[in-house]
């Protein structure tokens, strides 16, 4: 569908975060509104989603689209027996939640060198290799945005939990109104809501106090002219966590 998806096969690389029994993956155009620990507790063995929408152009080069079947709304337009079985079920790559596992991880990357790419790119090969032990969630964990128009009163707006900004022009952080479908009102409410997030301050880390003491800058051991010599990561690890209070933990670069 477009040229830069290839970038998304970095993805992989969650899976070696085996240092976590479970985790919850989300775009970077995703904003989360509302408490999703519980989906922590979704038994073991699976990989959950929520089931994308095939009425977006975006998929004009597919069977279900040029049928006009969408697996959000089966019963609209019935799948044809002529064509087989239907597609099996499709999540939406922006927010899953999986299990990391070096075997797995490795066995993505091998299967991944002997498979054709798709326009789709790892969304496409995420959905093929874990077909079988997909289970879908509730949209109200990943609204992709085209729902609100393809199929209205699928969801309560008030019950959405987590939202995806992935509809051409609804990314907030460069949205003008423009564009098809960019004008409604509840469109320019979640993009309303985004931006309220990201300028609320009580948000953003806070400077740690220990002992009365805050910690606002750098302080060494040993004069400026001469500061001790740490580890390449150390140099702003150790300064931030003692700033913010918060630990870190390594991550794949391309992650």
């Amino acid at each position: 569908a477009h040229a830069y998806y290839v970038i998304n096969y970095s993805k992989l690389r969650i899976w070696e975060f085996i240092e976590y029994s479970k985790m919850i993956y989300l775009d970077g155009d995703i904003q989360v509104y509302d408490n999703i620990d519980h989906l922590f507790d979704l038994p073991d063995g699976y990989l959950y989603g929520a089931m994308d929408c095939f009425c977006e152009k975006t998929w004009s080069h597919s069977l279900p689209y040029k049928i006009g079947y969408c697996q959000q709304c089966p019963d609209r337009v019935q799948w044809p027996e002529r064509l087989g079985p239907k597609p099996t079920l499709y999540f939406n790559a922006g927010m899953f939640i999986f299990e990391p596992s070096v075997s797995t991880y490795n066995d993505l990357l091998h299967t991944l060198e002997i498979t054709p790419p798709t326009p789709f790119a790892e969304q496409d090969f995420l959905n093929m290799y874990f077909k079988d032990v997909y289970r879908p969630i509730p949209n109200v964990y990943n609204l992709v945005l085209a729902l609100l128009w393809y199929h209205p009163g699928l969801m309560n707006l008030d019950e959405v939990k987590v939202v995806h900004y992935c509809a051409d022009g609804s990314k907030p952080w460069r949205y003008t109104g423009k564009g098809d479908n960019m004008d409604r009102e509840d469109v320019r409410m979640l993009v309303k809501k985004w931006w309220e997030i990201y300028d609320d301050q009580s948000l953003d880390p806070q400077p740690k106090v220990v002992e009365g003491k805050k910690f606002d800058k750098l302080e060494y051991s040993e004069s400026l002219d001469h500061p001790p010599k740490v580890a390449e990561e150390d140099k702003l690890e150790k300064p931030m966590a003692a700033m913010t209070g918060f630990s870190y933990v390594h991550a794949p670069s391309a992650a």
